[in-house]
């Protein structure tokens, strides 16, 4: 391109995102634009707000802490030994796969009347975007339900906890083997502390104990797969998507494969009854809404990884949360590992702070 020479020779350039400027003292001025480098996966995180990312990631752990305790309430039998509740047990029998579907579909219808309201540039996307969107509500949101359940019905839930948790390993791989994510001495250090923390608290390393078999070990790995999909699908669209955008499709995707596994009459037939109607939408709102919100947001400040590490921290808050309201023993072991997830969660924070730059906002 050439441009009409200025009255006095002069030069100007810019680094980093903008275009090299330069001029000569030919007739003519050359502007040669020079493309930015490309920036890996760990450069799209940024560092002006780690703290936000972290706080998003707690809240997420903590509201799906809050999911199991409104589940164990849901499903207990009122006893002798429950007479100390503060609010007694529904002993609701329902299959916890009909409550999950229950819960995603009630979540959608939730998110979208929300979303009419407040965000109906939420609904737009591409048609080249649908097959995204739908491998990330089956596969990323039913997906990880499914399989978790599927490894609880084949061992016990301190197993079916402790393999879900070892997703911040997959995350670490895939990250740094494939999408350009920096390898530092905090990242395995971090992971490895929050797996061991989490095996303390779910009794993996005391108490009941594991309880493996072929099966159950292939589905509890899958949940694990699964989850860590889900982590790097959200991370990976951030710059694409609203996590918006991105909750309400997958949960419709998501609804749509209960539908078809469960059947709509089994999915309708939980809001036949008042007190559980109520707690599913309080699951639907509390356990799926807000924390899949707060963790596909955290995902914009912080890597997934980290992100990953930090909601390991939900086995712990369940804990003291069943100790709070049910009366649960609390051990020493468990509080040990809760203690390894803090650091584990500060550990990962260590590296790197000043090196990332900003995650330009979603078009």
């Amino acid at each position: 391109m050439q441009l009409p020479r200025p009255s006095n020779g002069c030069s100007a350039s810019s680094s980093g995102r903008l275009s090299m400027l330069s001029f000569t003292s030919s007739p003519t001025t050359t502007i040669n634009v020079r493309r930015p480098p490309r920036r890996s996966m760990q450069d799209s995180y940024r560092p002006v707000r780690p703290a936000r990312g972290y706080m998003l990631a707690l809240l997420a752990a903590t509201c799906w802490a809050s999911g199991g305790l409104t589940a164990k309430w849901l499903f207990t039998t009122a006893s002798d030994a429950t007479a100390h509740w503060p609010v007694p047990p529904l002993g609701i029998a329902i299959e916890p796969t009909v409550l999950s579907g229950a819960r995603a579909v009630s979540a959608f219808v939730i998110l979208v009347l929300w979303l009419l309201v407040t965000r109906r540039g939420a609904f737009k996307i591409a048609a080249p975007d649908v097959p995204f969107l739908a491998a990330f509500g089956v596969i990323g949101l039913a997906g990880v339900h499914f399989t978790y359940f599927m490894t609880i019905s084949l061992t016990n839930v301190a197993t079916a906890i402790l393999l879900e948790y070892l997703a911040p390993i997959l995350v670490l791989i895939v990250g740094v083997m494939f999408l350009g994510h920096r390898f530092t001495w905090a990242l395995p250090v971090g992971v490895a502390l929050s797996v061991l923390g989490c095996a303390f608290v779910v009794g993996a390393l005391g108490g009941d104990g594991l309880v493996v078999s072929s099966a159950g070990l292939a589905w509890g790995l899958a949940s694990a797969v699964l989850f860590a999909f889900y982590s790097l699908m959200g991370s990976v669209a951030a710059s694409r998507f609203t996590p918006y955008t991105m909750l309400v499709y997958g949960l419709g995707f998501a609804s749509i494969f209960w539908m078809l596994w469960l059947g709509p009459s089994a999915i309708l037939s939980v809001f036949s009854d008042v007190k559980t109607a109520g707690a599913v939408l309080f699951m639907a709102v509390v356990s799926t809404v807000v924390p899949f919100s707060a963790f596909l947001l955290a995902l914009r400040d912080i890597p997934p990884t980290n992100a990953t590490v930090a909601s390991t921290i939900e086995p712990m808050l369940a804990a003291v949360g069943a100790f709070a309201l049910f009366r649960e023993s609390l051990s020493l072991t468990q509080l040990m590992g809760g203690v390894l997830v803090i650091a584990a969660i500060i550990v990962v924070q260590l590296p790197g702070r000043e090196t990332v730059s900003p995650l330009p906002p979603p078009d």
